[in-house]
């Protein structure tokens, strides 16, 4: 009987130890490892300074690790001779570098600091935020605590992982709402595009039809000469917001009705009477965009999250341990 009461006992506590393991808290490193918002913040900040793109790289890069199978940080894991990873798949072939750079500075900082404690999953967390915060965009909450995958495949990412700029809003839709997003929140998170860039062949199709196309013909014409040779160098690049596009605001969403929107998805947008009304709130109410977009990236940021035992800390973002 006696025995069988220590085992009850040490059943309990290992219980109870993996619930504290796996609970998220927005002090999670307090006390191992606390300067770790300090390192980031560091981090990002002479990163930005140097490289002004690195906001827009991160928060995409953020976006294509969570969306398709949770914020695990597997879409930071480099192929090796015997797998191809998450980030040599074709829909993330196009990830600009700079994302990737901001977070194995910041963990090699860490690791100097606090050693195998904090994962490369809260560090991409808390660098995108801060980031936005530099470009003027909201500050929000990040609860932490979360674990690296242990797995980084690019066989695991689905034809439907991912939105694709050309996407139909109802496939957009479809997509968020299957992950627990509501419409608002799609749009909110769309908002996103008010910085960064993109690539001529997401929208050069679309563009080079002159009518029906939701295109002002002045910046049609602007896009078709800017992208005019953009089959020799596949690299060239046209801001998403072109009228403040190093600032997060809300101008993204007054450039829609415009006829400025530079992707199909973004016409769709307004187009569509589901997401219409909220373009136009988020377009005269620049508070309400912050408040709402802040809201959906909490949500976004613990979507599918290890936590405890089911994932690890690495060593390197870079390489599973």
């Amino acid at each position: 009987m006696a025995k069988l009461i220590i085992l009850l006992f040490f059943i309990n506590l290992s219980l109870l130890s993996s619930a504290a393991e796996s609970r998220l808290t927005t002090d999670f490193y307090s006390k191992s490892c606390p300067r770790f918002l300090d390192i980031v913040r560091d981090t990002i900040t002479n990163k930005q300074i140097t490289t002004p793109t690195t906001a827009a790289a991160a928060l995409r890069l953020f976006f294509h690790d969570c969306f398709p199978n949770g914020c695990d940080a597997s879409v930071l894991v480099s192929s090796t001779a015997f797998a191809t990873a998450e980030r040599d798949s074709s829909i993330n072939l196009s990830l600009p570098g700079d994302g990737f750079d901001v977070v194995i500075r910041a963990k090699t900082a860490l690791e100097l600091a606090c050693p195998n404690t904090v994962s490369c999953s809260d560090i991409l967390a808390v660098a995108v935020r801060d980031l936005l915060v530099t470009v003027g965009g909201p500050y929000y909450e990040i609860s932490l605590g979360r674990r690296d995958s242990r797995v980084s495949r690019s066989s695991l990412l689905l034809a439907d992982s991912l939105p694709l700029p050309s996407s139909p809003i109802s496939k957009l839709v479809d997509q968020f709402t299957s992950r627990g997003f509501s419409v608002q929140e799609m749009v909110a998170l769309s908002g996103a595009h008010t910085i960064g860039f993109s690539h001529c062949k997401e929208f050069t199709n679309r563009v080079a039809r002159v009518n029906d196309t939701g295109y002002n013909p002045r910046f049609a014409d602007a896009l078709r000469k800017a992208c005019s040779n953009y089959r020799n160098d596949p690299t060239i690049s046209v801001f998403n917001d072109v009228m403040t596009p190093n600032k997060f605001d809300n101008v993204y969403f007054q450039n829609i009705p415009k006829g400025l929107g530079l992707l199909e998805s973004d016409h769709g947008l307004y187009s569509d009477p589901r997401t219409r009304p909220f373009v136009e709130l988020y377009a005269r109410d620049q508070a309400r965009f912050f408040k709402d977009f802040a809201g959906a990236m909490q949500k976004l940021s613990v979507y599918g999250v290890l936590t405890g035992r089911r994932g690890e800390i690495r060593r390197r973002c870079d390489a599973i341990n």
